[in-house]
């Protein structure tokens, strides 16, 4: 069963149950993807779903510091719950362990030494971890890693 397959199918099951953030979060994912596939013609796979995820991810953890900072529990919660959701749909997540292992073979496959290498590095990375870790993450051990030369 295809991702989006099973999208549809979860969807239907959500609708059933009234669990109304699963839904409202299947339903975003769902009309990231259409956007995506009407925009550019193409009939999105597997990956480019996860990609889709992750940007959903991304921009709700983007966002959490901010209902952190005014106080608002219930939409941390809410969102909290979302995150959960879309982190069902992505491959397993990466240890800390293991994004400092996969960045320090891309640190020594370039011979990177400085920051201004971080480029370099980071395609490498983005390569091998995309939809499996969370690139603010990776992008500031990289960081820390070049800065530690």
């Amino acid at each position: 069963m295809s991702l989006k397959e099973q999208l549809f199918a979860d969807l239907k099951t959500a609708m059933k149950e009234k669990d109304t953030i699963k839904k409202d979060t299947i339903q975003l994912i769902r009309s990231g993807v259409l956007q995506i596939e009407k925009d550019n013609k193409v009939e999105l796979d597997d990956e480019g779903v996860i990609e889709v995820i992750s940007k959903q991810l991304k921009s709700r953890r983007d966002s959490l510091p901010d209902y952190e900072k005014s106080g608002r529990q219930d939409l941390i919660e809410k969102l909290n719950k979302e995150i959960e959701v879309l982190l069902s749909y992505l491959p397993e997540q990466l240890s800390e362990d293991e994004i400092q292992k996969i960045v320090e073979d891309a640190i020594a496959q370039t011979g990177a030494s400085t920051i201004k290498d971080m480029g370099k590095v980071m395609g490498i990375v983005t390569a091998k971890a995309k939809g499996r870790a969370d690139m603010k993450i990776v992008g500031g051990l990289v960081k820390k890693m070049l800065q530690g030369k």
